[in-house]
Formats: C-alpha cells, sequence, structure tokens
C-alpha cells in the first residue's frame, strides 16, 4: 500500500468485515479503508442496492456514488440464510477485528449475527450497528433514511427560515448519511483506541438520527440552548435571507464580513463609504442593527464589477470571500487540482475515472492511491467461494 520510505498505514493489520449498504455504513468503512484496514464488503447475491444509484460508466451496478464509497474494499457475496455461508461469514469474523453492519436488531439476531451470538466467537470484536434511531427511544428499530432524518431533527424547516416559503424542503445532498457516516467512523477508532489500552472489544451503536440531531443543532438548537428558553431555534446568521452570495458583472460571489467592523469597511470598498460614514455605523450595535441594510447594499454594488475584481479588491484588505462555482465545475478548481484532492485512475471494468483522496494529511504515512471498488463478488474466490 505504501512506498518503502512511508510510514506504515495507521489502520494496517485491522480486519473490518463490512455488511453495511447504501452511504451510512460504506461511507464509515470507506475512511476505514483509506487508512489501511482491510475491509471485507459482505453482500447479498443482488448487491448493494447503491451500486444502481446512479448511470454507471460500463457495468450495471458500479454506479458513481458506489464507487465513491467503497474503493479499496473486497466484495464476498453470501446469502445468510444459506447455511454455508452463514458459516463463512462466522468464520471470518472469529478473527475480524471489527464487525459493521446496519441490518436491524430483530433481523439481525433472526440471522444468527447479534451481538451476543458474534461476542460468543470473539469475545475481542468491536461490532459497530449502524442504527436509525438510538435502542432507548420510541423510534427504535424504525427504518431511516437521509430524508427520514433530514424531516425529524428540523432540517427541512431551515429554507423555509431563509426564503418564506412555508414548504418544509430536504437540503439536496445525502447529508444525514454522510454526517452519520463519520460518526460511525471515529466511533470504531475510538472502540479500537480502547482495545488497545484495555483488551476489551464491545458493542458499539451508532443512530443516524442523534448523530445527526447533534450536528445541525450546535448552532441552530440556539436559544432553545437555556431553561427557560430567551428565544426560538435556529442561528440567525444561518438563516438571514440577505446572507446570500451576491452577483457580480459577470456572475456570483460570496461576501463574508464576519466581524462588525467589516461590515462598513466592506461596503466602503465596495464602493459607498459616505453610507457607513454615518455616525450609527460606529457603534456595534449600530452595525448589528442595520446588518440587513448593509447587506442589501452590498448586494446592490456587487454588480458593478467584474468577480475577479472582487475578489483583488477584497482579498488585498483581508476581506473572506470566493467566487461561485458551478457544481459541474468544481472538479477543474485550481486549488483542489494543486492539492491532487481530485485523482484520475484506472478502473479494471470502468475505464478512466477520478476519486477522492483522503482530505487529512499525514507527516508519517503518505498513501499511495485509493485502491478500486469491487465488483460485485469480485473476490469470492479468495474466500473459497464461485
Amino acid at each position: 500500500m505504501i512506498s518503502a520510505n512511508d510510514g506504515k498505514p495507521m489502520l494496517e493489520g485491522v480486519e473490518v468485515i463490512d455488511l453495511t449498504s447504501v452511504v451510512f455504513g460504506p461511507y464509515a468503512t470507506q475512511i476505514l479503508s483509506d487508512y489501511g484496514a482491510d475491509v471485507i464488503k459482505i453482500e447479498g447475491p443482488s448487491g448493494d442496492a447503491y451500486r444502481h444509484g446512479a448511470k454507471p460508466a460500463q457495468t450495471p451496478g458500479m454506479g458513481p456514488g458506489f464507487i465513491a464509497l467503497n474503493r479499496g474494499k473486497k466484495s464476498l457475496v453470501l446469502d445468510l440464510k444459506n447455511p454455508d455461508d452463514a458459516t463463512t461469514l462466522r468464520d471470518l469474523l472469529s478473527t475480524a477485528d471489527v464487525f459493521v453492519h446496519n441490518v436491524r436488531e430483530a433481523a439481525i439476531a433472526r440471522l444468527g449475527f447479534d451481538y451476543d451470538t458474534v461476542k460468543a466467537l470473539n469475545p475481542a470484536i468491536i461490532y459497530v450497528h449502524c442504527v436509525g434511531f438510538g435502542s432507548g427511544g420510541p423510534y427504535a428499530g424504525l427504518q431511516a433514511y437521509d430524508d427520514v432524518i433530514q424531516a425529524a431533527t428540523g432540517t427541512t424547516t431551515l429554507l423555509p427560515r431563509v426564503d418564506g416559503d412555508e414548504r418544509p424542503r430536504y437540503l439536496p445532498s445525502l447529508i444525514a448519511d454522510k454526517v452519520a457516516g463519520l460518526h460511525a467512523a471515529y466511533a470504531t477508532l475510538a472502540a479500537i483506541t480502547h482495545r488497545l489500552r484495555t483488551g476489551k472489544g464491545q458493542h458499539v451503536e451508532v443512530p443516524m438520527f442523534e448523530a445527526f440531531a447533534s450536528f445541525m443543532l450546535k448552532e441552530h438548537l440556539d436559544a432553545k440552548t437555556f431553561d427557560p428558553p430567551n428565544g426560538d431555534a435556529g442561528y440567525g446568521r444561518q438563516v438571514d435571507p440577505d446572507r446570500q452570495p451576491m452577483m457580480t458583472k459577470d456572475g456570483w460571489i460570496s461576501i463574508v464580513p464576519y466581524t462588525l467592523p467589516q461590515f462598513p469597511k466592506v461596503v466602503a470598498l465596495l464602493g459607498d463609504p459616505e453610507l457607513v460614514g454615518e455616525e450609527r455605523f460606529k457603534d456595534p450595535r449600530g452595525i448589528i442593527a442595520a446588518a440587513p441594510e448593509l447587506y442589501q447594499r452590498m448586494a446592490a454594488l456587487t454588480p458593478l464589477k467584474t468577480t475577479s475584481e472582487w475578489l483583488e479588491i477584497l482579498r488585498e484588505h483581508n476581506i473572506p470571500c470566493m467566487a461561485v462555482t458551478d457544481l459541474d465545475d468544481v472538479i477543474d478548481d485550481p486549488h483542489l487540482r494543486e492539492t491532487g484532492f481530485f485523482e484520475l485512475s484506472e478502473h479494471p471494468s470502468e475505464g478512466a475515472l477520478y476519486q477522492m483522496r483522503d482530505p487529512n494529511t499525514f507527516s508519517d504515512w503518505s498513501p499511495e492511491a485509493p485502491g478500486h471498488a469491487p465488483r460485485l463478488g469480485e473476490h469470492n474466490s479468495e474466500f473459497g467461494k464461485n
């Protein structure tokens, strides 16, 4: 995995049995794989449903989302209702370090792979259960997908707070799944550290609802933090309808006057020093009270110059700003290109494709190129399966 002069991958020698599908669990195990763990992806005969989430380049079942979340893993097809295949999984679990799955509690128990049964096979195993809702509440056992979790956490009511359209709406990202996947990855790493210190395995439950509620409410619980509350939920800065990208002569720009003194400074740089020279803007309270007016004035001034002209002016004065990039153009971003974030690789069956490298860098480890995502059952022969 690494060149002779580099340090070893942090998770080299860690074996992970991955019985997860779609996004939540596979994102977590992909991170473990990126850091050197040997991840064996267990799939049913029809494969992970997310294999078919978007159009493939060549092979049915090799959609781009699946490729992004499953690189570097081995694919082993097992029908766990088949006694021989169930025995194969038990054999793997008897020596594995980590077992990650997202099968609901009753179903996994029927298959014979609940925590107590697996612990009897391997007392030191780290058993990570990715669930929709925590086991201690009334939603325990319910199915959960990203849309459901966005609805339950109040996330669908954020855009109405911004634009006044009362219809609840989803954020157009599998954000709850991905955030929960990050929580599962770091919880697994914490459990690995615990086992290194104590020699003990354990059961780890990662609930998507609680994980995403924690993530979203760090800022949006806001006034509800206090008992009694001193206002409503929702971080005002983030739901401000005027705090949005602004049109320029040739595009759009994001300008962030983050500190109070920057507000009048930005308006002056944009071309209206007279407005912010008024007495009221010498007091921080006056700036706060006039924030909507200042944002609106900024939006009225930015069309006077091109995006690149504004970037040069604002950056010269240390004002945070960035051009708005269309989603189609992010892959050509010069910074991401220069840092090697996107890497063009050759997949054995799908041909040339871009992979996104792990964004973190380490002084004692330089990973090689990410491995490819497996075709369904690609590694069956390694485990004595046809």
